[in-house]
């Protein structure tokens, strides 16, 4: 029996992320006590976070604790986490991955389908921005930031006709009765590693990471592994418009991959392969290839390297 500490940050649904796997280590016999934290990107709410560090502005402070040893482990959404940790770090644990799909929420509407021409969706992903405008151009998108009970409330208020989440922080929240419905990931594909809890380590904390290596789910993270080496490969962060989806089934992967120009002037470029992945490393190459194709598909349409450079925007 060991006790730990968990570096989380203080949104609702941060909390329940630690506490779940504050629980989980508890039914191995260890006592795990939380240290939670607001970080910088739960603090800037007026300006794009690529324009003052990007995703890593929600794990920074986490790290510091865990370098300074006042925490022994961080829980993330692995979707907010950057696709390159600092020196010293490593991700020890994919836990198994929740529903990984976009929700569609609404107090008016039963669906995208059924939103009128020119309503008000709420999104700051460039990501759901891309997919949208290729679904329903005529749609009016506005940014819409703050944590999951924030960009409800500002539904609530009346600021949007509709919104756009992800379902998996909604279920876990016990939220679920606001989902009006579900998008299909070949319509609306997820962001990469949409869904999955990822856990944080220091590199030399072997001791932690063999603690956490019953609760770790192999074929989710093959899935997000490989998800995470395209975003790689494509620069991918809060400012990247780009999408990845993978599912595993008998060594098989199978992943499907969108670029879009949220400015219009080129068309939503979309990428599907599958392979025989049977570790982390094939998952990686993979997601490389998938990469390598987006991009040719992007040059071939008329697209340029500026276009493939991250744009300003905010997470997802």
């Amino acid at each position: 029996m060991q006790h730990f500490t968990i570096a989380t940050r203080e949104s609702r649904l941060a909390m329940w992320q630690a506490e779940h796997v504050q629980a989980l280590l508890g039914t191995k016999g260890h006592q795990v006590s939380l240290l939670g934290m607001t970080t910088q990107g739960d603090q800037i709410l007026d300006r794009a976070l690529s324009q003052v560090g990007g995703k890593g502005l929600f794990v920074k402070e986490l790290e510091v604790a865990l370098e300074e040893k006042r925490a022994d482990l961080a829980v993330h959404s692995l979707k907010d986490v950057p696709m390159e940790l600092p020196e010293g770090f490593i991700l020890a644990c994919v836990m198994e991955r929740e529903d990984p799909r976009d929700a569609f929420v609404s107090n008016k509407y039963a669906s995208l389908d059924a939103l009128p021409q020119g309503a008000v969706m709420g999104t700051s992903s460039l990501r759901r921005v891309a997919l949208l405008r290729a679904l329903r151009p005529d749609l009016r998108i506005e940014p819409l930031r703050g944590n999951l009970d924030t960009r409800l409330r500002k539904l609530d208020e009346g600021h949007y006709d509709a919104i756009v989440l992800a379902a998996a922080g909604l279920k876990r929240l016990g939220l679920a009765a606001r989902i009006r419905a579900e998008f299909d990931p070949s319509v609306m594909l997820p962001a990469a590693g949409q869904g999955a809890l990822g856990i944080e380590v220091c590199a030399d904390r072997a001791d932690v990471v063999a603690a956490l290596a019953p609760f770790a789910h192999q074929t989710s993270w093959l899935a997000v592994a490989a998800e995470r080496a395209v975003s790689r490969a494509m620069g991918g962060s809060c400012s990247m418009p780009l999408a990845a989806y993978a599912t595993l089934n008998d060594n098989v992967l199978t992943m499907d991959a969108a670029w879009g120009d949220t400015e219009g002037q080129l068309p939503l470029v979309r990428v599907h392969l599958a392979g025989v992945v049977t570790d982390l490393a094939s998952a990686a190459d993979l997601g490389q290839r998938v990469a390598d194709a987006l991009r040719n598909q992007v040059l071939a349409q008329g697209g340029t390297l500026a276009h493939l450079a991250a744009p300003t925007s905010q997470p997802d």
